[in-house]
């Protein structure tokens, strides 16, 4: 659906963007993750036709963005990070003005219109007039207007910024089943934990260059490739004792002690962990608890773009 090649902008000698490639799939959900001036917002507008490259190539759905612009925006549906809407307008004649700019069918406009309201579920909004709606229902409008054209891809620049917790509960929702309708999206965010829930695939953008461009299984074992185990035993007393079975076991590549826990790290290339607990508890240690250590998004963002700036 998706494939950019390495997709470069500059502006004189600054690079905005810098050999950037991308391969997405019918319903992939994308989370575009990096620093305000990381090249998101620039990778986008070149995707939806808006600006063009200084080199490298992007086709969506077959077309390519020098020789069929026409065709990908019939195909693209782009909701930037901030839109105007009209003061003197109610929603319904908010979104029946861009039906009509899409040029669907006068008899069609409205039924059309109400369907997308249901799906954003904003209808109870439908005669308030668009400059009262708060942000998160703002945003919500904007997606319906980019729907309103049955776009098989979806740009979406920051469309969780500013958002309340509630408002960002609802659109991560709305996303979700975007995602299961079929529609090829790339979002854009700082809200790295919102997206973790959402996309099947993220891609980590710094400086203009993508650090990382997989799952979020692989980005979490591209940060931390070892398996972490938080290991608590049966009183205090047992944990240094504990401490030590574990230094010598087998599958284990390095211990640390932390307050009430044991810290364990295991060697590479073992995620099956269970003959640990077995050969504890053989041992003669009650377990109190064994977890594997969670790695969100963010600190994998944070891991991967330390040292970065707002600027690019």
């Amino acid at each position: 659906m998706i494939t950019t090649t390495n997709l470069t902008k500059k502006y004189g000698d600054m690079f905005a963007i810098r050999g950037i490639s991308l391969q997405l799939e019918e319903g992939d959900l994308f989370g575009f993750i990096g620093p305000n001036g990381a090249g998101k917002t620039t990778t986008m507008r070149i995707i939806a036709t808006l600006l063009s490259p200084t080199y490298g190539e992007a086709y969506v759905c077959g077309h390519s963005i020098y020789t069929a612009p026409k065709e990908i925006r019939r195909l693209v549906g782009y909701m930037p990070d901030f839109f105007g809407v009209y003061d003197d307008m109610t929603v319904i004649e908010y979104l029946e003005f861009f039906a009509a700019a899409y040029r669907i069918p006068a008899n069609q406009r409205r039924a059309r219109c109400d369907e997308m309201l249901d799906v954003v579920d904003l209808d109870f909004k439908r005669d308030a007039y668009a400059n009262t709606l708060s942000r998160g229902q703002t945003q919500r409008l904007g997606l319906a207007r980019v729907l309103l054209h049955d776009p098989q891809v979806l740009l979406l620049d920051e469309p969780l910024s500013g958002l309340d917790p509630r408002a960002r509960i609802e659109m991560r929702n709305l996303l979700r089943k975007l995602g299961q309708m079929g529609k090829t999206i790339i979002v854009s965010s700082h809200i790295l934990p919102e997206l973790a829930d959402i996309c099947n695939k993220v891609g980590i953008i710094n400086r203009g260059e993508m650090g990382f461009n997989g799952s979020i299984t692989e980005l979490i074992q591209s940060v931390r490739p070892h398996t972490v185990l938080e290991i608590e035993v049966d009183g205090g007393e047992q944990l240094a004792g504990a401490s030590t079975y574990l230094a010598d076991h087998n599958l284990v590549a390095n211990v640390e002690p932390r307050q009430h826990w044991l810290e364990v790290t295991l060697k590479d290339g073992i995620d099956n962990y269970s003959a640990l607990a077995s050969d504890l508890i053989h041992a003669g240690y009650s377990l109190r608890r064994f977890v594997e250590k969670e790695t969100n998004l963010e600190s994998a963002f944070m891991a991967l773009t330390k040292g970065s700036g707002a600027k690019i």
